[in-house]
């Protein structure tokens, strides 16, 4: 388990992307801070992920997250 946690895409504190899947109809989509890297499913790896507008955490799969341009959360602070 070891090995399977230090293949993440993602790291703990980095902020990403998130896409829920087609039963959630983009309504937790935005920015989230990955919190927790957790064992794969099958062959996806899988985080717990947190937003600031939300008060629980979810569980995502590295397909539904991608990498946010830092420019692109100065752009959203300003």
């Amino acid at each position: 388990m070891e090995n399977a946690v230090s293949d993440h895409k993602f790291k703990i504190g980095q902020s990403v992307n998130y896409t829920s899947g087609p039963f959630g109809a983009g309504i937790a989509t935005g920015v989230y801070k990955i919190t927790r890297l957790l064992p794969p499913e099958g062959s996806d790896f899988q985080y717990k992920i947190k937003s600031t507008a939300e008060p629980h955490e979810r569980v995502a799969k590295e397909g539904q997250l991608d990498r946010v341009d830092m420019s692109e959360l100065s752009d959203r602070r300003s």
